[in-house]
């Protein structure tokens, strides 16, 4: 005899991910056509970061330095409580910690607006363990292919 499981709605992380975002609404409305826009989103950016275990902090601290670096033209500023890189006001990319869902790793992902078709079928998202120099290289050329 099969057992029906409800449907309990969002996960408790989902729902903090929610009301993340809502904050960062409010925030970015209050700060709509401030001069200093850009400099508080990478102030709330790097505060995130700062707040995030050993593995995933030491992560997103080097794919911050490789976005800024590769794509300064980006805007960094928090996705559902995520630090994320936007063009003109559109999330381009985005670092998921790995404790933000409780996976086994943390991803890099692009959004729909990033330049990164080839073909008909290309990759958009990344499982994260750790980044060799090699990795880094290509995370720096695909920020720079997606902004083109």
């Amino acid at each position: 005899m099969a057992t029906k499981k409800a449907y309990d709605g969002f996960t408790e992380d989902e729902r903090a991910a929610m009301k993340d975002h809502a904050q960062e609404l409010k925030t970015a409305a209050a700060r709509r056509g401030s001069k200093d826009a850009k400099a508080a989103g990478e102030s709330d950016v790097l505060a995130k970061i700062g707040e995030m275990a050993d593995a995933d902090r030491v992560l997103a601290e080097q794919i911050h330095a490789i976005v800024t670096a590769n794509a300064p033209d980006l805007t960094p500023r928090l996705w559902y409580g995520m630090p994320a890189y936007a063009k003109h006001g559109k999330v381009l990319c985005h670092f998921q910690p790995a404790q933000k869902f409780k996976t086994r790793y943390a991803t890099f992902s692009f959004s729909d607006p990033a330049n990164l078709d080839d073909g008909t079928m290309w990759p958009t998202t990344f499982a994260v363990t750790k980044l060799t120099a090699a990795d880094k290289a290509r995370i720096g050329a695909l920020v720079k292919q997606a902004v083109s």
